[in-house]
């Protein structure tokens, strides 16, 4: 089974990208000497002829398109660094909606599972699909009559959009039913949010954010702590766990509200970029009051940014692991075709100046995503102060003010631990639990030990190796997962989260550290007063 942090790996490496803003195929060639033009020159004609060889006389068939878009092109780019990547069409095309946020569709996530099945993962709130009583869980077999058997899901989801208004017919397979369900959906504009906010504590505001993928997340904060009433907070968490990244103009635009208008949030210079420095433009309702940031070894790139701007200007109190190490900028370079290359073209530094990217020269990239020693990733030669004078190090993400300790995870966790919502066990578990009937909880449910030995018994269905005393050792853990599950069924996300954060011991640690992150306020505000 796959393992929590072969997930995260992977995850960092399809999405933990700072994007910079958008060029043109030749906006940024450089002038060339002849003598390096001739070079390239007579390494492009040993390429094609190389190719026109192996499209002559391999033994089958050969794709054009594999051996340049899946082969070449990719090849060529793992040599520069871990996160240069090329991206297809259909992958460029999905990135770009993910950015603006906004479609005509349905309105719901979906993937595909080990069995090649896509499934619905999340009808959004009121969304056509919710409306259509389309479900978390239900196999989607057919789109207007056609059947999705041998589609990924991402060629499923382009049968799904289309002009507002239109309509779709979904056929979907519940567990225990005997036919599929046909729902006629009636298309509408989709607008998505990777940010939810709410009063953890009366005055203590608590802000989640998924994901800096969207072009929206700034002003997501914006509007949400201003219907809360922002003028009304004593304290807030913002948590930023799990976040791999995204847009640096979203990790701008959140860690500048927090910031005085003028102050640097990051800046970025390479080879052939010339340095850039990204400023905040401060929201005066967001300069008083106390802060922590949470963070992990998942959290990345556009995460840093963020994280390492409130921590070098002595803005917000730091909790929780070391982030993942990445301090690359990639810019989006569109190819022929739709396609599109995600280049590194900039080293990015914090407002003291910290390189925070982990070395990748003398290890493989496999062990770059798996196995690097955060305790050894810091670079004691690369130390930084911030604003008050407190020593910081570049070299390996992010290092927290105050270390929370992460659980040790036995054998059975590990075995089960995917991230929250993945089509995992639990998941497996909720469809088989609640078939065909629309999931329905009272207000508060728990698991008791009748749902439990449920699950227990499901799991040995599933031929998952385990011994009682691994399931009972976890068993808070279990009930946890199980009620956010049920809870994501029942209710929706946003009602799951909440549920989970509110026993999260880790958030109560943070509150309780607000009083760290006041004082560390106070200092940078005097700091700031005998400067000017």
């Amino acid at each position: 089974m796959k393992t929590r942090n072969a997930r995260i790996a992977a995850a960092v490496f399809a999405l933990g990208v700072v994007l910079a803003p958008l060029y043109g195929p030749l906006s940024r060639v450089r002038a060339a000497s002849t003598t390096a033009g001739d070079d390239i020159e007579k390494d492009m004609k040993t390429v094609a002829a190389a190719y026109a060889l192996v499209e002559k006389n391999f033994a089958d068939p050969v794709s054009s398109e594999a051996a340049f878009y899946h082969g070449a092109i990719p090849g060529m780019l793992k040599t520069l660094d871990p996160h240069s990547t090329f991206v297809d069409p259909v992958e460029y095309r999905e990135m770009q909606r993910k950015q603006k946020a906004q479609y005509g569709g349905v309105g719901m996530e979906i993937t595909m599972n080990e069995e090649r099945k896509v499934l619905v993962m999340r009808p959004f709130v009121n969304a056509p699909a919710w409306n259509a009583d389309l479900r978390r869980g239900d196999v989607i077999t057919a789109v207007d009559g056609k059947d999705t058997a041998g589609l990924d899901s991402s060629a499923v989801a382009d049968m799904l959009r289309g002009p507002v208004g239109t309509e779709v017919r979904v056929s979907v397979k519940r567990e225990g039913g005997k036919e599929p369900v046909t729902a006629i959906v009636r298309r509408g504009e989709i607008a998505t949010s990777v940010v939810d906010a709410y009063w953890v504590k009366p005055g203590i505001a608590f802000v989640n954010v998924s994901t800096f993928e969207s072009q929206n997340v700034g002003r997501n904060v914006d509007e949400m702590l201003g219907r809360m009433g922002e003028q009304s907070v004593n304290g807030l968490i913002l948590d930023l766990r799990g976040n791999l990244g995204g847009l640096v103009t979203e990790a701008v635009s959140l860690g500048g509200r927090f910031l005085r208008s003028g102050q640097t949030v990051v800046s970025h210079h390479g080879r052939a970029e010339a340095e850039q420095v990204f400023r905040a433009k401060g929201n005066p309702l967001a300069q008083n009051y106390p802060m922590v940031v949470l963070v992990n070894g998942a959290s990345a790139s556009a995460s840093e940014i963020v994280s390492g701007a409130l921590q070098d200007h002595d803005r917000a109190w730091i909790m929780g692991d070391t982030t993942f190490g990445k301090g690359l900028v990639q810019a989006q370079f569109p190819l022929a075709e739709g396609a599109a290359l995600l280049l590194t073209i900039a080293h990015y530094y914090t407002p003291s100046g910290r390189l925070i990217q982990r070395d990748y020269t003398h290890q493989s990239f496999l062990q770059y995503y798996y196995g690097h020693n955060k305790e050894t990733a810091q670079n004691s030669q690369d130390v930084k102060a911030t604003d008050s004078g407190r020593k910081v190090f570049g070299g390996g993400g992010i290092t927290p003010d105050e270390k929370y300790p992460q659980p040790k995870w036995n054998l059975l966790q590990r075995r089960l631990g995917v991230a929250y919502g993945g089509p995992d066990a639990f998941y497996r578990f909720a469809s088989s639990y609640f078939g065909t009937e629309k999931p329905r909880l009272p207000e508060g449910w728990q698991p008791d030990d009748a749902v439990l030995d449920k699950f227990k018994q499901f799991l040995t269905k599933l031929q998952v190796p385990f011994t009682d005393a691994e399931f009972s050792e976890v068993r808070p853990w279990l009930k946890e997962r199980i009620r956010w599950e049920f809870y994501f069924r029942a209710f929706d996300k946003s009602v799951a989260d909440r549920a989970r954060w509110s026993d999260d011991p880790e958030i109560a640690k943070a509150i309780e550290s607000l009083p760290k992150a006041e004082a560390l306020l106070h200092a940078a505000q005097k700091t700031y007063a005998l400067r000017k």
